[in-house]
């Protein structure tokens, strides 16, 4: 049984060139055809959740807008992330309490995919497989639930540092 499976560190899945099967919408294009106002502020933190090679909480997106911006403050983060939330366009993440209570943010995709977090070095890997979907249709199925969320989330220890430990 092929599973296609697709495993990238950090918030990579829908960012490759090569490939086209996961896709992240602009989350710009989607704000502006739905009449939102964008502001300086608010396209730079948009374009700083859109392009991030990994998965932001609040304060690394605070941080690293600051970098550009030394005016953002930590309201126009939250409101900013609470209206692309509103909208669907990121979804929020409650990786395992990997350092405490943080909530992570990252642009959707077009397809689901599960979040492995590793409990040693705190990395998140994405994953995606046809058997991810085809266990969705199945609990679908059996259970007359029409599902529009799906969330998985996996702790445990990553190939890199069980290698470390052997």
């Amino acid at each position: 049984m092929t599973t296609n499976a697709i495993v990238a560190r950090e918030s990579q899945l829908g960012r490759s060139k090569n490939s086209t099967a996961i896709t992240r919408p602009s989350l710009m294009k989607e704000l502006a055809a739905r009449g939102v106002r964008i502001t300086a502020q608010r396209r730079l933190l948009v374009s700083i959740i859109q392009d991030s090679p990994r998965h932001l909480d609040a304060a690394a997106l605070l941080e690293t807008a600051r970098k550009q911006n030394p005016d953002i403050d930590r309201a126009t983060v939250y409101r900013t992330i609470a209206l692309l939330k509103d909208r669907a366009l990121i979804d929020e993440l409650d990786l395992m309490h990997i350092e405490g209570e943080k909530h992570y943010y990252e642009a959707k995709t077009n397809r689901d995919h599960c979040h492995m977090a590793c409990f040693r070095c705190g990395a998140i890997m994405e994953y995606t497989s046809s058997s991810f979907e085809k266990l969705k249709e199945e609990i679908a199925r059996q259970s007359g639930f029409q599902i529009r969320v799906s969330r998985l989330e996996l702790g445990g220890i990553c190939k890199q540092c069980q290698k470390a430990t052997s």
